[in-house]
């Protein structure tokens, strides 16, 4: 396992090099998005948001913010899980050109091919952690909010080695959460035998 500490843009080169358990930072720019803005987007044939034009790191998330007189104030960060937007992920990988997508858990078999394909990876964070974040994150701008609302919007911001994060899927096709799954499989059916219980069944 290694640690990088990645710049935006990221190129093909800076994804390449990661491997599943690999423990990534960013700094740069990203845009956020959630269910509301790819299904207006992927579904509902709409320009995606010049953030997403701008930027190749996404992040699955949506921040609770404030607006004041000078700007914006960040009062929570924690991004969401990743697999909720499996339906438009191959997509958007493809179309928008992503080089890296930030959320929680993982993503499905179509997404990961298309990730092997375009040289995108999937990092999830190490640490629940909303508040410890904020100061590494700055919200410079929006883009949608009208349209979808505080959380569902398109929020430009500036990461500073914001982190850590695990790499969950990697631009070889393999996931960690299937390596995970397969060790706890083997375990728990181990466990079974030893406690007499092949035939268990949960209550119902």
């Amino acid at each position: 396992m290694a640690t990088y500490y990645l710049k935006t843009p990221l190129t093909e080169q800076d994804v390449t090099q990661l491997k599943i358990g690999d423990v990534v930072y960013v700094t740069g720019d990203a845009f956020t998005c959630r269910s509301r803005l790819h299904r207006w987007v992927l579904d509902e044939n709409h320009p995606l948001p010049e953030a997403g034009k701008q930027r190749n790191l996404l992040i699955h998330v949506g921040p609770i913010v404030l607006r004041q007189d000078d700007g914006f104030k960040l009062v929570s960060f924690m991004p969401t899980s990743s697999i909720r937007f499996e339906k438009w992920g191959a997509r958007a990988v493809d179309e928008w050109g992503l080089r890296m997508i930030v959320g929680k858990t993982t993503m499905g078999e179509e997404t990961m091919a298309m990730m092997k394909e375009k040289k995108c990876v999937h990092v999830s964070p190490q640490c629940v952690s909303p508040n410890s974040w904020i100061d590494h994150i700055q919200i410079t701008d929006v883009e949608l909010f009208k349209e979808l609302g505080t959380i569902e919007a398109t929020w430009h911001m500036t990461v500073d080695k914001l982190g850590p994060f695990v790499v969950d899927m990697d631009t070889q096709g393999n996931n960690l959460f299937d390596a995970v799954d397969k060790v706890v499989a083997e375990n728990k059916a181990k466990a079974y035998a030893k406690l007499g219980l092949e035939d268990f069944e949960y209550t119902k």
